[in-house]
Formats: C-alpha cells, sequence, structure tokens
C-alpha cells in the first residue's frame, strides 16, 4: 500500500493542458475521486463547451444554467466532497483550471458575502456619477482597502464599497486568498506548458467541440433561462451570436487570453510545484504521484 504525504493533491494548469486527464490517472492509482475546481463545469447543459470529463467526477454539472453560484457556495460543496473522499480512501485529488475555485476548495478563505443587485446597482451608479467621490466613501469607510484600490479600478472600488456596506472588506480576502495555508495537508502541482504547445492544443480542442456539435449544444442552451454567472462561459457569446467560422477563430483567440492568465495565477500559487506537462499523462501522473508519497 502507498503511503502518502498528503491527504489532498491538487492539479492545477492552464486550460487545455491536460488537467482533467493527469488528475484522473492519480486518483486511480490512489484508489480515490477527483474533485472539480472549475467555475463552469458545476453546470448542466454544456458539457463539451465547458470540457467536462467524461468519467463521474465531484462537482461537475450539478446545477441548472439558470442557477447562481457563488464562491461561497462552491466552497462549502467541496469542502465536503474533500472531507468525504479523505474520510473514506484516504486522500481526495482536486483538479482546476479556475485559480479562486481552487483556493476555495483547499483553504478556509471565509468568503465575502454576497450582496444584494440592487446594492451593486446603486455602488455602480455612484461611481459612474463621481469616481472620486465614491473613493473618497471607500476611504472614510475602509481606509486600508482604500490605499490599497486605485480611484481609476472600477471593479474593485464597486466591490470594497459593497463589503464596506455590509460590514466586510477587500484587504483580509486578499491576504488569504495569497496564503499557503490549507485546511488539510496538500501538495499543489502546477502543468506547465511553453505558449505555443498551448496555443496548439487551444486551437486543437476547439476544433475538437465544434466536430462534437458544441454550437448545437449552445443553441439548446440559450433558449431557456442562464444565470450570469452561467454565461460566462468561454465561447457561449460567441457561438450564440457569430457564424461558426468566425465563432471558432473568437474562441480561440479569448482562451489563450484567458490560459496566459491562468500561466499567471498558476506561478503566483503558494507553494505550488511545476511539472512538465509535455508528455504522455502517465509520464506527468507518475511524477505527480512521486511527489505525494512519503520519502
Amino acid at each position: 500500500m502507498t503511503t502518502l504525504r498528503y491527504e489532498v493533491v491538487a492539479v492545477f494548469g492552464p486550460t487545455a493542458s491536460g488537467k482533467s486527464a493527469v488528475a484522473r490517472r492519480v486518483a486511480d492509482e490512489l484508489d480515490t475521486e477527483v474533485v472539480s475546481a472549475d467555475a463552469l463545469q458545476v453546470y448542466r447543459g454544456l458539457p463539451i463547451l465547458t470540457n467536462q470529463p467524461a468519467e463521474t467526477t465531484a462537482l461537475v454539472g450539478i446545477r441548472d444554467l439558470a442557477d447562481v453560484m457563488s464562491v461561497g457556495d462552491y466552497a462549502e460543496l467541496a469542502h465536503e466532497s474533500i472531507d468525504d473522499l479523505v474520510r473514506r480512501r484516504g486522500t481526495a485529488v482536486v483538479a482546476g483550471g479556475t485559480g479562486l475555485y481552487l483556493r476555495a476548495a483547499l483553504a478556509d478563505l471565509e468568503i465575502p458575502p454576497v450582496v444584494q443587485a440592487s446594492e451593486r446597482r446603486r455602488t455602480e451608479a455612484l461611481y459612474d456619477t463621481d469616481p472620486g467621490v465614491a473613493h473618497a466613501l471607500l476611504v472614510e469607510l475602509d481606509p486600508a482597502t482604500a490605499q490599497a484600490v486605485h480611484v481609476n479600478d472600477r471593479r474593485r472600488v464597486v466591490r470594497a464599497l459593497e463589503l464596506a456596506s455590509v460590514g466586510s472588506t477587500l484587504v483580509p480576502a486578499a491576504d488569504r486568498l495569497w496564503s499557503d495555508a490549507t485546511r488539510r495537508p496538500t501538495v499543489i502541482v502546477g502543468l506547465d506548458l511553453a505558449a505555443h504547445d498551448l496555443d496548439r492544443r487551444i486551437a486543437a480542442r476547439t476544433d475538437e467541440m465544434i466536430r462534437r456539435g458544441v454550437a448545437d449544444e449552445v443553441r439548446r442552451a440559450v433558449r431557456g433561462p442562464i444565470s450570469h454567472t452561467a454565461e460566462k462561459a468561454l465561447g457561449l457569446r460567441e457561438l450564440a451570436t457569430l457564424p461558426l467560422d468566425e465563432a471558432r477563430e473568437a474562441i480561440v483567440a479569448r482562451t489563450r487570453r484567458y490560459a496566459a492568465y491562468q500561466r499567471k495565477w498558476m506561478r503566483r500559487i503558494p507553494g505550488i510545484v511545476l511539472v512538465d506537462a509535455d508528455r504522455p499523462v502517465d509520464e506527468v501522473a507518475d511524477d505527480i504521484l512521486d511527489l505525494a508519497r512519503a520519502r
């Protein structure tokens, strides 16, 4: 029997890096299961677009497209899934490319509360009328955050004011986000690929999605209600509004930008161990298993 140094093995990688296949191979070797840390795979109805794994994976396809899924909602479900796997199997494998969801799965972030839509509209209107006045109000309500957030950063000023209105703040959340603290002993592995290799994989995967019928899938999905969180699925807007050839080019370009963002996020994760992912899945999985085993 393999003795492990960790209760949780986390696999992070940019889109098209092969993390789902690698995580599945690691989980099979450890006789456990995979927990998804992907903000869009939680939704039913878009399995091709969100690249949902064929094998049963925790927290995949659990919500209707009309449902709003917050990070706090996800964190609670992820903690339950991980704790259950550790109790039953001794370890859990977590796989994802949504950095915030991965961190929420692995740690106690004390997620800031969800603010009512009416409060957000009021705060956005205040900022759009006069950013200086909005920032001055933030100085009054939360001076520490005001010092860290530039007046021209609309999104963060609005969010900081929302949180201040309910007695919370952005600053501790940012500190916890980039801490190396985890709920359970955890090894975090990042799948590393050169940008040109990732670009090639993204184009190939987009073509495969089109071959599998992603355009029809999206057309069916947009006939019904879609929440503001579900509509962020990469490619949904393009496939719903553009001719297929134009949608394909737009999706590839947008996915490449997102992958570049993911690669930057990956390198900021405290304690992450990068492994070369431009190899067969079994070789990558074996390296991860070596990291997880007791020495």
